[in-house]
């Protein structure tokens, strides 16, 4: 289905719910065009973005879904000019009338108007230009770009508050709405979605800058090309590829140049040649920039010049969607029931969650069985290993007051007490170790806190422990109590 057809579809169907009101908010809106399933638009101020996005998006975009079955993000800008507003004013809709002539924000069947397709970057299901656009670089042949999955597009992507700032920043890296970062480094933990959307940057520039010289490397690759570079005396052609002949540089894993004393120089001149001709730069990476052992100095003070954006474990909410979501995609058919279970049973990663999701769904073909509560349950005990000592956030907060002869509810009170507060950051950072909560599940565990309030808990506790032998005792005492992880 064509993006002008799509979106006109949505408007119509939001605009029959209410059209007064529609009418009178859309006059402060423009459709800035869809790329990837992310919808972008623009307000004439914050009070008309705040308004509109609480009571006619959610109507809008669940409109869009149910007909792509994509993940719809919107993406506001405020401000500006509005030359094509998704519908007129009552002023401008009567000026129009009694000069006979056609409301230019309105199609001939009603429907408003959309911004031509040769502004929009890609049609907005698919990673393809336009039609427009495709003739006018028909004749532009791209670089060859090997190691991306083309299923790890933005479209693809399921966007929660774990991972909601990583996103918008890599739709800002590929050239969408809102900053650009650069560098941007991304870092999280494995299987939460950091080469996803690495991909996905380097999906929707090739889309729409073909002719772009992109480079995706994993670290461990540019260790191995470096050597053997040196090896066979093409020193200036390695500099070259990585120094010129690039509009895009995307490294994975970059904590593997770690102790490589060589190779890091290397990169730190080609990193210095990139940044100053303004050319996208885009790690990822399994610790923050600072946490990064046996890296030159000046090249971790580099990596945090943009922006250091972290990916967190995905709350329940991000689980269940990301589940159906990848159900969608493999066409499996799957019960909400089990879609639930699976979220609260699989919390460590995005992988470990798809992965189980596809070794069910191979496993019931194979048995001739449709995946109930009942098979999901029997698979998940036969396959991951029991773990019945394993202490829960209700037990970590109960082990860590009876050590500071708290009461569970002193943690989750509002009580800013210095004995109170740090214990409650304790209990807080060993639920984080040893249970891999999200950020916002455990704020919802400590008195409905915000998750950002956990986060510098956690950071705080983890450089005490390094740093302060009263605070490293206090933890060791108190896994001692828990058990040591399986």
């Amino acid at each position: 289905m064509q993006h002008e057809s799509l979106w006109n579809e949505a408007v119509a169907f939001t605009r029959s719910k209410s059209p007064a009101s529609f009418e009178q908010w859309f006059s402060g809106v423009q459709f800035d065009g869809m790329t990837d399933g992310v919808v972008s638009l623009r307000a004439r101020d914050e009070f008309v973005r705040e308004w509109v996005d609480q009571h006619f998006l959610p109507t809008l975009v669940d409109y869009l879904r149910s007909q792509t079955g994509w993940s719809v993000q919107i993406a506001w800008s405020v401000g500006g000019a509005l030359e094509r507003p998704v519908a007129l004013s009552r002023g401008e809709a009567a000026d129009a009338a009694a000069s006979g002539m056609r409301a230019r924000s309105y199609l001939s069947n009603g429907a408003p108007a959309v911004r031509p397709t040769d502004d929009v970057g890609t049609s907005p299901m698919t990673d393809e230009p336009p039609a427009s656009r495709r003739a006018a670089t028909a004749k532009v042949i791209a670089p060859p770009l090997e190691g991306l999955n083309p299923k790890y597009t933005f479209a693809n992507f399921v966007v929660g508050p774990s991972n909601q700032l990583a996103h918008a920043a890599a739709i800002g890296a590929a050239g969408g709405v809102g900053p650009r970062h650069n560098p941007l480094f991304l870092c999280g933990g494995t299987g939460l979605g950091k080469t996803h959307l690495v991909h996905a940057v380097a999906h929707r520039i090739r889309a729409e800058r073909p002719q772009s010289r992109i480079l995706y490397v994993s670290a461990e690759k540019f260790v191995n090309e470096f050597v053997q570079a040196l090896q066979e005396n093409r020193m200036s052609e390695f500099r070259s590829r990585y120094r010129e002949r690039c509009d895009l540089l995307l490294v994975d894993d970059i904590q593997f140049l770690a102790s490589k004393t060589q190779t890091q120089e290397e990169f730190f001149h080609a990193f210095n040649a990139l940044h100053q001709a303004d050319k996208q730069i885009i790690f990822t990476s399994d610790k923050y920039p600072q946490q990064l052992e046996r890296m030159e100095e000046r090249l971790v003070s580099r990596f945090s010049w943009g922006l250091v954006a972290d990916i967190q474990g995905p709350e329940l909410e991000t689980r269940v969607a990301i589940l159906r979501k990848k159900a969608q995609m493999e066409q499996i058919d799957l019960a909400d029931e089990v879609v639930l279970y699976l979220a609260q049973t699989i919390r460590s990663n995005v992988r470990e969650l798809e992965g189980t999701l596809i070794r069910l769904a191979a496993k019931s073909s194979l048995l001739g069985r449709a995946i109930d509560l009942d098979f999901a349950r029997q698979e998940l005990a036969a396959t991951t290993s029991p773990r019945p000592n394993e202490a829960g956030v209700d037990d970590i907060q109960r082990v860590v007051c009876h050590h500071f002869k708290l009461r569970t509810s002193d943690l989750l009170s509002k009580d800013r007490h210095k004995s109170i507060a740090f214990a409650r950051h304790v209990a807080m950072y060993l639920c984080k170790q040893r249970l891999k909560c999200s950020f916002p599940e455990l704020g919802r565990a400590f008195g409905n806190r915000d998750h950002t309030t956990v986060m510098s808990a956690v950071r705080k506790v983890e450089h005490l422990r390094t740093t302060d032998p009263e605070v490293r005792a206090h933890l060791e005492a108190i896994e001692r109590k828990l058990g040591t992880n399986d």
